[in-house]
């Protein structure tokens, strides 16, 4: 198998491996961002840019270096080949670039938007974004459309990395919507005005990395961050069942996929489970999710209240051992 050197970690990995996965396996800062790519979605990947890395050295065989920097979702390892991603100025200044041009037409709404709190262009756009856009130029806009009876595109917030698209080709029985014109005019919309109606088209909501795709059935409900998020599952004769609910109190507000630590959905799930099935009674309840401490959602989440219960009692046993 090949060893393949990513930030001066190394790992062997088996062929055919992208540079991308090979980071992820390795974990930490060291792995690239990505917008467009979705490990579960074939051919997914490519779009965006935002996982371009230097090669500083092809392999044991031919070390010398790419010329030019290579988007990690595509490109696989050779023996011997070497990696900078974080240590390299050159990436770190291009992914800026990226970002910025990500950022030229995406509306600053993220106060009224559903995403904010979970979206991966706002980490994105925190670690390499510039404070002021330079783009002097009107934004393009388009009306928000309704492309199903459940689902919303606000198009103002795509940034065109066909993820629905390919949900809509891999898991949905016919797909009714895709890229529309080209260039500045390309858009995200249905076919003749047809609204996007199958068992699995809830499942673009969740791929989708910003707020352009939404449940129309969470819309302004609540942020994320004051709900909490629970396990769960149920007998469904469609998908696997296993899904996250999203309380705020008694009431469950939304039913999604569960999503790994890289965001993206381990099993999908239909569109019964996600819409139809919203009361707890309809549910085998798991336990609280895991959510990473560094997520916003955190901080009311029940698994952080109860370590610092836990903490606060160690503290105060520790103390009273103390004085005694």
């Amino acid at each position: 198998m090949p060893k393949v050197t990513i930030d001066g970690h190394t790992i062997e990995v088996p062929e055919g491996t992208t540079i991308l996965e090979a980071a992820r396996k390795i974990g930490g800062d060291i792995v690239p961002p990505t917008m467009c790519y979705y490990s579960k979605l074939k051919t997914s990947g490519g779009y965006c840019r935002t996982c371009l890395v230097k090669v500083s050295k092809g392999s044991e065989k031919d070390p010398r270096p790419m010329p030019k920097p290579v988007a990690s979702c595509r490109q696989t390892v050779m023996d011997g080949m070497e990696v900078q991603n974080i240590t390299s100025p050159e990436i770190l200044d291009a992914r800026a670039g990226v970002v910025e041009f990500l950022l030229i037409n995406h509306p600053l709404d993220c106060p009224v938007c559903d995403q904010a709190g979970e979206c991966n262009l706002q980490d994105l756009s925190y670690e390499h974004g510039h404070e002021v856009s330079r783009l002097d130029f009107r934004k393009r806009t388009f009306p928000m459309i309704d492309i199903g009876d459940k689902i919303k595109l606000h198009m103002n917030r795509c940034i065109m990395c066909y993820r629905c698209v390919k949900v809509a080709e891999q898991l949905c029985p016919e797909r009714v919507h895709g890229v529309l014109n080209r260039g500045w005019d390309s858009e995200i919309s249905t076919y003749i005005e047809q609204a996007v109606d199958n068992e699995w088209s809830g499942n673009m909501i969740d791929v989708c990395p910003v707020g352009a795709l939404t449940d129309k059935t969470f819309r302004f409900k609540s942020r994320v961050w004051f709900t909490k998020p629970v396990d769960a599952h149920r007998d469904c004769p469609t998908c696997s069942g296993k899904v996250v609910l999203w309380y705020q109190g008694e009431e469950v507000l939304r039913v999604t996929g569960r999503k790994d630590q890289w965001g993206e959905v381990d099993e999908f799930i239909c569109n019964e489970c996600r819409f139809d099935k919203k009361k707890t009674s309809d549910w085998v309840i798991e336990g609280p999710r895991h959510i990473d401490r560094h997520s916003v959602i955190s901080q009311n989440h029940y698994e952080e209240l109860k370590k610092l219960k836990q903490d606060l009692s160690r503290q105060k046993k520790l103390g009273e051992k103390a004085h005694n």
